[in-house]
Parts: C-alpha cells; structure tokens; sequence
C-alpha cells in the first residue's frame, strides 16, 4: 500500500520545482528589466542627447557658413573698396551694391559702414551715422578693436523695423591691410526659428538657445522645455530647479530631472564659443522604458529589439553627424588651401561679379612636373612635403583678392580678377621661375621641380566649366611642349 505521504511528496516537489522556476524568471526577468532600463537610460544621457546635440551644433554652423563666406567676400570685394578708397562718391552706387547681395544672395539685410565717415550704408539708402557713445552701435567699435576678422551676434535691425536679427559683422581692408570699415548681412531670427523647429520635429527634442546668464534667446515656435518663451530666464521653470544648481546655466554635459508631474527627462547642455551662447537638447523619458516595465515576461526579446533599435539610431546619428561633418569642410586637409566645395563657391562669386561689371578673369591650372617621378624616387611623404611648400610658394605669388584652390593630385588653380593678358602672364611666368628657382626640401634632402601652367581668358558667355577647360587644353599644350613653361589658350 503506498505511502499516504507519496502524494504529498509530489505536491511538495512541485510546487517546489514551480517555485524554483517562477524565481528563476522572476530574477531573470527583473535582471534583465534593470539591465536594459539602465542601458537605455545611458545611451540617451551619454549617446542620443549629446549626439544630437552635436548634430544641431552642426548644422547650425552649416547654416551659417553661407552668409559668413558671403560676407567674407563682400569684405574682399574689390569695387566695394575701391568705391571707399575713391572717396565714396555717389551713395546710390553702393545701396544698388547691397541691394544686389540682398536680392542675389537670398539673405534678410546687408550693409556697410565707412571708417572715414562713421556712414552706415543699406540696401534701402544712408541709414545713419554710427556714434561711439550709442548703445545700438556699440557693436561696430566692438568689431573693428578685436583682432578676429569677424563676429557673430543677434542685435535689432534698425533698417527692418527693429526685427531681431543674426549679423555677420566682417572686417573691412584696404589693399595695404588698412581698415577702412565693416560689411556684413543679416539672417532673419524668424528663419532659425524655422530652423529649429525643424530639428525638434526631426529629432523628437527640444531645442532652446540661452545667453551666459540663463535668459531664452531662442526657441522652437512652439516653445521650449517646459513651455519656455523668449525673454524667460530658466530660473522662471519650476521644473529646471533641481539642475540649476544656484547658477543661471545647467554645467556643460549632461542632467536628468524630473518636471512637477512625476516625469522624468534628460537634458544636454553645450557651450557655443562663436556665439557664447549655451544650447539646450531636452528629452521626456519614452514609453519604452514603461512597456518594458510591464512586460518583463519578454524581458530578453524586448531586451534584443531594443538593442537593435538604439545601435541603429546611434548608427544613423553617427552617420548623419559624420556627412554633416565632411560638408562643411571647406578646406583642403594637406596645404590649407580651399577645397574643390570652396573654390566652387568663391568662383561662382567671382565670375558674376566679372561679368556684371564687365572686367577681366584669368584661369591659371598649375601642374607640378614629374611629380609621380619624385613620388616614386622619395615616396608619398617627400611629395606631400614638396605640396605643402609648393602651396606656400603660390600664395606668396598671388594678391589677397585672387583665388586659389588645390584642384586635386599634384594640380592647382588660381583665379587672377581685375588681370589682363599682359598681367596675367607676368603672374604665371613669376609661379613658374619661383618653382624653378626654389629648392624643396625634405629630411634635410634638396628636391628640385618645375611646372607646366595653362592659362584662359574670360570670354563672352563662358561658364565656369568653359574657362577651365580651355586652361585645362592649355596645360596640356605646355606638357607636350616639353614642361616648365606657360601656354596661354589660342
């Protein structure tokens, strides 16, 4: 007769065993809720927030490389000092000048003030005389006693009504590095504002732009974390109290808090030196957090899923931020030359000023000779020594208003304005007995090389390809002639 404590026995090892694998999930599943709730919570404090807090950073001076080059060029163009230098004569001159850059350019305003006589020009006419003790004016004394070549800053646009405006504010010299006065253009506030909207809608943040001592500058339409306004200080929001630390601005990095209604949220503090002005990312805690909260049953299947979703938003991101990054290089990484982008931009510019005005341009393409010779004798390191002098040798040939760009490889351009035939023979023929005369150098190991250099002139309806071209058939003419010399296009 079996054992009435059989049955017992068996209920007990059961149960036993139930309670042994119930723990077992139990633990494993509260093990693996912990374990992703604070990978999660890491990868948006240490990766998604700062990551996107890079990626507005970096569009935002992406943005402002256009109207900063164009100011650039408006402080190198050669009428507008010339106009300066002749004794600004006939005002109406320069605001058809200005109204131009305007129109042209697709910026909010541009204008130009005169050292000699403190005249601050405008696309619509003289606005005004700019005086030392005037607050509003305190920016041109400001820009022309710093050493920078420029500035940025958000100020009232007098000519537009006092619409609050982002100024490119670019100092202004003579041929002989005198300064004569400061040109600039405005963005209108209203277009970043467009702007970060677009980045909030994009990446699901929010955006806002603070001074040194906490006050909103700038903020999505719709507001900023927690419904902050421009005008507002941070102290203003309840809910940033416990970041704020008895200081106006959050530390650099990043701060977890939570608002008045129990949520938690993340937030991302950058310092912006061009501007000294502190960018803010803010993120409320998702939904994920809680659905994983209350289905630890699917702990390691949510655990997986989410491990892919965050390596491929952090992938994106990466990539995003990483082409963001390459389109606004600008500058060529071995000679510190422009780019083949930047010369694009700086020749486009100069061939419609040429053929607005009606004046010469010159194309120079310059080719190093026998270049893979040397490369293949003294290897890549001696030939990109040979490059980075080689450059140097250009730009101490060439004037501040002319253009030069490493084209690729062994090749240079150079863009000779305001040059006709005679001069810019004279201008290549100098290149050439310079490289000729020159002895590079390497390891202490004298290198000699000459160039072959092919010139074009600016005719009637060229484009920038046509004229590039024709050097480029020259060139190639002074190589067939033997090398070291300079073919002009027939």
């Amino acid at each position: 007769m079996p054992s009435r404590s059989a049955p017992s026995s068996q209920r007990s090892l059961i149960a036993a065993l139930l309670m042994l694998l119930a723990c077992g999930f139990l633990a494993t599943s509260l093990l693996s809720y912990f374990s992703s709730r604070s990978a999660i919570r890491d990868g948006i404090i240490n990766t998604e927030l700062p990551l996107t807090s890079d990626t507005v950073y970096s569009e935002i001076q992406k943005d402002l490389i256009r109207p900063v080059l164009i100011a650039s060029m408006m402080a190198q163009d050669t009428f507008l000092r010339d106009w300066v230098l002749a004794g600004e004569q006939d005002a109406q001159r320069m605001t058809r000048y200005l109204g131009e850059v305007t129109g042209k350019q697709d910026i909010f305003t541009s204008f130009f003030v005169s050292e000699r006589t403190l005249t601050y020009y405008q696309a619509k006419g003289v606005l005004k005389q700019v005086q030392p003790q005037a607050w509003r004016d305190a920016w041109y004394f400001r820009l022309r006693d710093q050493a920078a070549p420029y500035e940025i800053n958000v100020d009232l646009d007098m000519a537009n009504q006092d619409n609050l405006t982002v100024f490119i504010n670019y100092k202004v010299h003579d041929y002989q590095e005198r300064f004569i006065g400061a040109a600039g253009v405005g963005l209108s506030v209203s277009t970043v504002v467009r702007m970060i909207d677009q980045y909030q809608h994009r990446y699901q943040r929010s955006v806002v732009f603070v001074d040194a001592q906490g006050k909103v500058l700038m903020t999505g339409s719709g507001g900023g974390p927690q419904g902050l306004r421009v005008g507002q200080s941070l102290v203003d929001s309840p809910d940033l109290g416990g970041v704020l630390a008895h200081q106006p601005v959050p530390g650099e990095g990043s701060h977890e808090y939570r608002d008045l209604a129990g949520h938690s949220h993340f937030l991302n503090v950058r310092h912006l030196p061009e501007l000294d002005w502190y960018l803010l990312v803010d993120k409320r805690e998702t939904g994920a957090l809680d659905r994983i909260r209350h289905s630890l049953y699917l702990n390691l299947a949510i655990c997986a899923m989410i491990t892919l979703v965050v390596v491929a938003l952090v992938h994106a991101m990466v990539r995003r931020h990483q082409a963001s990054t390459e389109a606004l290089a600008t500058l060529d990484s071995l000679t510190g030359l422009p780019n083949r982008r930047s010369f694009d931009l700086l020749a486009a510019q100069a061939l419609r000023e040429a053929q607005r005005d009606n004046s010469p341009l010159v194309a120079l393409l310059i080719d190093l000779d026998h270049f893979k010779v040397l490369n293949d004798t003294y290897g890549h390191l001696a030939g990109d020594e040979v490059l980075r002098q080689f450059a140097n040798v250009l730009q101490g040939s060439i004037r501040q208003s002319d253009i030069l760009c490493r084209w690729g490889g062994e090749e240079f351009i150079v863009l000779l304005r305001e040059a006709d035939a005679c001069q810019a023979n004279e201008a290549a023929e100098k290149i050439r007995r310079r490289a000729e005369q020159l002895t590079f150098s390497y390891e202490d190991q004298p290198l000699r090389l000459t160039t072959s250099i092919g010139v074009s002139h600016l005719k009637s309806g060229d484009t920038l390809h046509t004229l590039l071209t024709r050097a480029d058939g020259a060139l190639y003419r002074a190589k067939q002639a033997g090398r070291n010399r300079v073919c002009t296009e027939t």
